[in-house]
C-alpha cells in the first residue's frame, strides 16, 4: 500500500487544477457578447466594408482558441500540445486568408 500512496501523491503534485465554475462563466460571458457583436455587425452598413469578412473571421478564431483552451483544457495540458494546435490554427489562418485573397473576397 505504501506504493500506491506514493504514486498517489505524486500524481497529486503533478495535477492541475480545471477551471473553476465562475471561470466557466466568464468564459460564457466573452463567448456570448463577441458572437452577440458578430451578430449586429452583420446587420450594419459595415457588411459591406472590404474588412467584414477578416473582422467575423479575427473574432471566431479568438472564439475558437477560447473554447479549446477552456473547455477542451489545453490550457492545463503540456506546452507542447498548444503550440502544436497553434501552428495548426495559424496554418488554416493562413490558407483562409489566402483563398480569400485570391479570390477577391479580401483586398489589401
Amino acid at each position: 500500500m505504501s506504493d500506491h500512496n506514493a504514486h498517489g501523491s505524486a500524481a497529486k503534485a503533478d495535477h492541475v487544477e480545471h477551471p473553476t465554475w465562475k471561470q466557466y462563466k466568464w468564459v460564457a460571458f466573452w463567448l456570448t457578447l463577441i458572437t452577440a457583436i458578430e451578430v449586429w455587425i452583420y446587420y450594419t452598413p459595415f457588411k459591406d466594408s472590404a474588412a467584414f469578412a477578416p473582422t467575423l473571421m479575427a473574432m471566431s478564431a479568438f472564439k475558437f482558441g477560447v473554447v479549446v483552451f477552456y473547455y477542451m483544457h489545453l490550457k492545463y495540458d503540456h506546452a507542447i500540445f498548444r503550440r502544436l494546435f497553434a501552428m495548426g490554427l495559424g496554418i488554416a489562418l493562413f490558407t483562409i486568408m489566402a483563398l480569400l485573397f485570391l479570390f477577391h473576397k479580401i483586398s489589401v
